[in-house]
């Protein structure tokens, strides 16, 4: 390893370690936390939830329950607002040794949990949680929150134990599409490698683990995706290699068309760059340009096209993607929550910043994970440096 290589694993571990220690601490955000977070006229942000140590990937049920997986932790979340008045009011703590259990969906009454391995589900999870609260009162928590302890309930079903074991870019996100597959990606277990598949893959399954299939390769590691709401197209975030300096790769905003595509990795990063080690190999002949370049190591993480109805027009049908930020640079960037306006028929969307603040020089005090869209319109996110989860809406003023 390099002295860069091992510069930049050292940052990366006292990054993790720095976030895992402020998710426990900084719980009870104020407003003048929150007045640092810089958003279009009109819109307003709170917290939803505090004490949510490493908040990620986000999933709401039907019945308006938020589950909240988490990567540094060993359990996932619950969260409910009772009374609908945009703060949560209950926060359960579900189950114990998960292996990084980052993604979470929800579909048909059951809670599906993504390990580094495997991925396994909870039935009727909402009626188990109704019963906790039937049989105890909780206790208080940071911000008002009522706590229940769920440690011991057991998940119902391991939908698949086939997944790939490496930590490294081990972390899953999943969600079901429109058409009810459960889609799955399983990052490279590197930095840059060419370990073939199921590797720097996006594949899907029956909800039941059942007929599994890989759908694009050369994705180095994708840790969010959504479907445009018209073509139905699945788009997704890539995070770009790293160790090639300050400004290559860009991170990827990609759109798959068509079934098995190929994204280029390990041979070619956004679309023209290649490799220095594995570009001179055969260019995939499939291979599928990003959508939108974004800046080398912002780290795209949680996307989701806005289908509400609260917020202005102009942002119906546009792509929420929030920027993680940078580890590896010599100057930080991203930190932020971006949107793309995506029309079906251009190869062209165009960028925008919309929440930015989480950073201040080179200090960064939250770090925006997921996106997830209320059925009242508006949007939660997640930040598993803050342990939060906020809430952002359009008030007009």
């Amino acid at each position: 390893m390099g002295a860069r290589a091992f510069l930049g694993f050292i940052l990366f571990w006292l990054i993790g370690f720095v976030g895992a220690s402020c998710a426990d601490e900084a719980t009870n955000l104020t407003s003048e936390d929150l007045l640092r977070v810089k958003l279009p006229v009109g819109f307003s942000i709170s917290v939803y939830a505090s004490g949510i140590s490493n908040a990620r990937s986000l999933a709401l049920s039907p019945g308006g329950t938020l589950f909240i997986g988490t990567r540094q932790k060993d359990h996932i979340y619950a969260v409910r607002d009772l009374d609908d008045d945009g703060i949560a009011d209950q926060v359960f703590h579900i189950g114990r040794s998960l292996e990084v259990p980052n993604g979470v969906a929800f579909k048909d009454g059951a809670l599906f949990v993504a390990e580094v391995s495997r991925i396994i589900r909870y039935d009727n999870i909402e009626a188990l949680l109704d019963e906790a609260v039937k049989v105890t009162d909780g206790t208080k928590s940071a911000g008002n929150l009522t706590q229940f302890d769920l440690s011991d309930i057991d998940f119902s079903a391991v939908v698949t134990d086939q997944l790939p074991s490496d930590r490294h870019h081990g972390w899953k996100y999943i969600a079901f599409s429109p058409d009810g597959k459960l889609y799955v990606p399983i990052g490279a277990p590197c930095n840059v490698c060419n370990r073939g598949d199921p590797y720097a893959t996006i594949s899907r399954m029956n909800p039941d683990g059942s007929d599994f299939e890989i759908v694009a390769r050369g994705v180095r590691n994708s840790v969010g995706f959504d479907w445009h709401p018209e073509s139905g197209d699945l788009w997704f975030s890539d995070n770009g290699r790293d160790n090639l300096g300050d400004n290559i790769p860009p991170d990827e905003i990609n759109r798959l068309r068509g079934p098995e595509g190929h994204f280029g990795f390990p041979f070619v990063h956004a679309g023209t760059i290649l490799d220095p080690e594995f570009g001179q190999e055969q260019t995939p002949t499939d291979l599928q340009a990003p959508m939108h370049m974004l800046g080398a190591h912002v780290a795209p993480l949680g996307m989701e096209f806005y289908k509400g109805a609260s917020f202005p027009d102009a942002y119906r049908g546009q792509l929420f993607v929030t920027e993680h930020g940078s580890w590896n640079r010599s100057s930080m960037v991203g930190y932020r929550i971006a949107t793309l306006r995506v029309d079906p028929d251009s190869l062209s969307p165009v960028y925008s910043s919309f929440a930015e603040g989480w950073l201040t020089g080179e200090l960064a005090w939250g770090r925006p994970v997921d996106v997830e869209m209320m059925f009242d319109g508006s949007l939660l996110v997640s930040d598993d440096l803050a342990g939060v989860i906020y809430r952002i809406a359009y008030t007009g003023q």
